[in-house]
């Protein structure tokens, strides 16, 4: 069973989550078109790096959405380590103190890529708030990876497909910035390269530059999808885009996605989700059925809707074409049999597909700020990693499953 400390936070979880939920019903909106809910703790950038090896930096890449990312980038990055402290982004009124790659790119060291997308139920969370900047640095750091972290359009203002349209929106932003990054090196080597001038291209919204940390340490071929509740739903629909966009996504190549503990659902119910629909930790049946009510369209709610589902028959990727998946549950949440079915399915047509199903643990048992230091939150990371480097590890599958 899960510990005390568990039980009462969980309780005091769904207390506050159920009064969210309801006031959305009836939220106001504000003159941008969003929905006044209350503020979650965030943790601040810093572009610098930190004590714990990683640097980060926001970025907001749509005028026309709140859509924004966090970077995560692990001090590894950098083939020199000691040098770290001289790379700083010089301005003429002193020292801004934030990471620039060498615009030789000597001390660059190439890495795999990570898209993250937060949990939340549809309704809370984002890429900056404490929790998710926690888990991030943790991934970051395991996987030896850059870290994308997704902060995606909310409900109930922006309802399905909002989220998922925001998912594709970013894959597609990153194979632009690939193919501007190599664009600027190839110009660079045309053109003698030393001078260290930004390159740019003018394009709808004006001028389009390539991401400096993106450009001198992403490796886009070696990229994986992550998502946790709610967006390990978003992870697994990019996944599905990826396959089917294939070559068009060049060179992006999705190796790989982990889904943690997802948000799906289903009309024929599941022993876990019978045994606990009423006395889940964390969520219960009704409170996950307001979530999606608050996020599907009115008049489309079904727990067969195609977001919701992943065997849904309308899904337009054959599973047979889904990357290698590894799938995160909790012995004690009610949509954990839902999870399993899933990688079940995966494993029939020949994927990759193992779950990992901790015991004593509840939904977002890694990824909540309150459980981020439990033995459970720390080892998932670690297995994360350990099957993850069978996929981006340029050295092969000595750390896999």
């Amino acid at each position: 069973m899960p510990t005390v400390t568990v039980k009462l936070y969980s309780v005091l979880f769904k207390f506050f989550l159920k009064r969210k939920l309801l006031t959305l019903i009836d939220a106001a909106i504000d003159p941008y078109g969003i929905a006044i809910r209350p503020d979650e703790a965030v943790a601040a950038a810093n572009p610098s790096f930190s004590d714990d090896g990683v640097a980060t930096k926001d970025l907001h890449i749509d005028p026309l959405t709140p859509l924004s990312l966090r970077i995560f980038l692990p001090d590894s990055a950098v083939v020199s380590p000691k040098s770290v402290p001289n790379l700083r982004v010089r301005v003429p009124k002193g020292v801004y103190g934030g990471y620039l790659p060498e615009s030789s790119g000597r001390n660059c060291r190439k890495l795999p890529v990570i898209l993250q997308f937060h949990g939340g139920g549809w309704v809370s969370g984002g890429s900056d708030t404490v929790a998710n900047d926690v888990f991030c640095r943790r991934v970051a750091r395991s996987c030896d990876a850059v870290v994308v972290a997704v902060g995606y359009r909310l409900a109930p203002e922006s309802r399905y497909p909002a989220p998922f349209e925001d998912g594709v929106k970013v894959l597609n932003w990153l194979a632009k910035q690939a193919n501007l990054a190599e664009w600027g090196r190839s110009l660079g080597n045309r053109s003698g390269g030393g001078d260290g001038r930004r390159l740019q291209i003018a394009d709808g919204f004006g001028a389009s530059m390539a991401e400096p940390w993106l450009a001198a340490h992403a490796d886009l071929s070696r990229c994986v999808v992550l998502g946790a509740s709610c967006g390990a739903n978003i992870a697994n629909y990019v996944a599905q885009y990826s396959a089917k966009a294939g070559k068009l996504l060049d060179p992006i190549r999705v190796v790989a996605q982990v889904l943690m503990y997802p948000f799906f659902l289903g009309s024929i119910p599941t022993p876990s989700e019978i045994r606990l629909s009423s006395h889940s930790y964390l969520y219960d049946k009704s409170m996950a059925l307001l979530a999606w009510k608050l996020f599907l369209p009115e008049g489309e709610f079904s727990l067969d809707h195609p977001a919701a589902n992943p065997l849904n028959h309308a899904r337009e990727v054959a599973l047979k074409y889904m990357p290698p998946t590894l799938t995160i549950t909790g012995e004690h949440d009610w949509m954990r049999d839902r999870a399993i079915s899933y990688a079940d399915e995966l494993r029939k047509v020949k994927i990759d597909a193992p779950v990992l199903d901790y015991k004593d643990s509840i939904h977002e048992f890694a990824t909540l700020d309150a459980l981020l230091k439990t033995p459970q939150a720390q080892a998932c990371c670690e297995d994360i990693a350990i099957w993850m480097k069978k996929y981006i590890s340029l050295r092969g599958n000595e750390l896999s499953y």
